[in-house]
């Protein structure tokens, strides 16, 4: 026994990546905007900042909020007049009125009763469906990471439907209700949890979890279908709103583009992205955030979200609604897609993620190279996060970034795609 080794061989494991060219490196930037200066990929090292500045077109930034001074001085004056940080989980002494302020503004702009604020939205995500505890889920094939997580852990059955699909999902709900039929149970997504997911012997709660804004796809999910199908088959929906918080109208989701407030029993959203700042949220009915403040472990376990982010978050989403940052962005977006297509790329999707499919994972990485080295930051997506032969480029333009901008990432697009036989 004492030549046992139960350890990891965590350099095989990074071998193999390397291998896959799958292999992920840090390269810190010196500010958080449309542009900035890059260091080279570091390890442990300290970063030093010595490349010429480049153009960002692949952050969550949206808005352009992150480097706007009434964002920074909200956050400032929450840390002179609150503190840095919340010092302990909500329930215990981490609670504040900067808290209450931005879940209050939440659910107002999501047309809800209540709003909770997470850490962040992954802890959101993971949280609230462990806390609903349903007995299925059919979940998007696509979904986040976080989604995924969160219906692991829940411990129920999980059925996923094909990728923005309405008849995938009926398919999906009619097959589990003919399953529940068959064993002579019932269905019904307001029973408590508890019920054998595997026979439908007893009531079952049923939640359907999609995205909105599918992050690197681009593509946005069939809502109002998804709702017609729910309510035929009593199930609940819980959508993901992260990457469509205060871009739609008043600084809504895509839930308030279509006018589905009254339709989505969940709506989640994050405050890293357009709200320039960090943490996630949940919005609904009294009922429910009562509920996740009691039974979200992520939520009771955690330090409350940092009073400086949520006052930066307050007044992003004061902007989002108020400003013109919202049109400015899809000004960018349409003239960016319509010259992406016009050089020949397909972009699908209708979102402001402009996915640029090139296939191949070592085209995506010797694209990348290519915008890079023409002061376009444009990193590839590749396996595992994308399924294999679907690499791309994932192109987000900012509210921030001017016409000129624009120009200069079209062109860089048209030189490299040309070099490498892509167009």
């Amino acid at each position: 026994m004492e030549d046992c080794d139960r350890g990891f061989d965590l350099e095989a494991r990074l071998g193999i990546l390397e291998d896959r060219e799958q292999r992920r490196t840090l390269s810190p930037v010196d500010r958080v905007a449309e542009r900035g200066y890059f260091a080279d990929p570091v390890g442990g090292d300290l970063p030093v900042l010595d490349a010429d500045e480049a153009l960002v077109f692949s952050s969550n930034n949206y808005l352009g909020l992150t480097d706007d001074q009434r964002v920074q001085d909200a956050a400032r004056q929450a840390a002179a007049t609150v503190g840095t940080g919340a010092g302990a989980s909500r329930i215990i002494t981490g609670d504040t009125m900067v808290h209450h302020d931005l879940e209050r503004l939440l659910a107002e702009t999501k047309g809800t009763e209540r709003a909770l604020a997470f850490s962040s939205g992954y802890a959101a995500n993971v949280g609230t469906i462990t806390a609903l505890q349903p007995d299925v889920i059919f979940s998007d094939e696509r979904n986040h990471a976080s989604l995924i997580d969160g219906c692991r852990l829940a411990d129920c059955e999980i059925v996923v439907y094909d990728h923005c699909d309405p008849s995938s999902l009926r398919d999906a709900l009619e097959t589990r209700a003919a399953a529940a039929e068959s064993t002579g149970g019932s269905v019904s997504a307001t029973a408590g949890a508890g019920a054998d997911a595997d026979t439908g012997d007893e009531d079952e709660s049923w939640l359907i979890v999609t995205d909105t804004v599918f992050s690197v796809d681009g593509t946005v999910a069939p809502l109002s279908a998804i709702c017609d199908l729910a309510e035929e088959f009593g199930a609940w929906v819980m959508v993901d709103e992260a990457h469509a918080t205060g871009l739609y109208v008043d600084g809504g989701g895509v839930v308030q583009a279509e006018g589905l407030a009254d339709r989505v029993h969940i709506q989640m959203g994050t405050l890293s992205k357009a709200l320039a700042s960090q943490g996630g949220y949940v919005a609904g009915s009294d009922a429910l955030i009562e509920s996740l403040l009691n039974e979200a472990r992520s939520f009771a376990f955690s330090t409350g979200l940092a009073p400086t982010a949520a006052a930066a978050a307050s007044e992003s989403l004061h902007l989002a609604r108020h400003s013109e940052a919202r049109e400015q962005l899809w000004e960018n977006v349409a003239h960016l897609r319509d010259g992406l297509e016009t050089m020949g790329f397909s972009i699908p999707g209708e979102s402001q993620i402009l996915p640029v499919v090139v296939g191949d994972q070592r085209d995506a990485l010797a694209f990348a190279d290519g915008l890079r080295a023409r002061g376009i930051v444009v990193p590839p997506i590749r396996p595992p996060a994308v399924p294999e032969g679907e690499s791309r480029l994932r192109v987000a333009p900012i509210a921030t970034h001017d016409r000129d901008d624009i120009i200069t990432c079209l062109e860089a697009f048209r030189t490299v795609g040309s070099e490498l036989g892509l167009l």
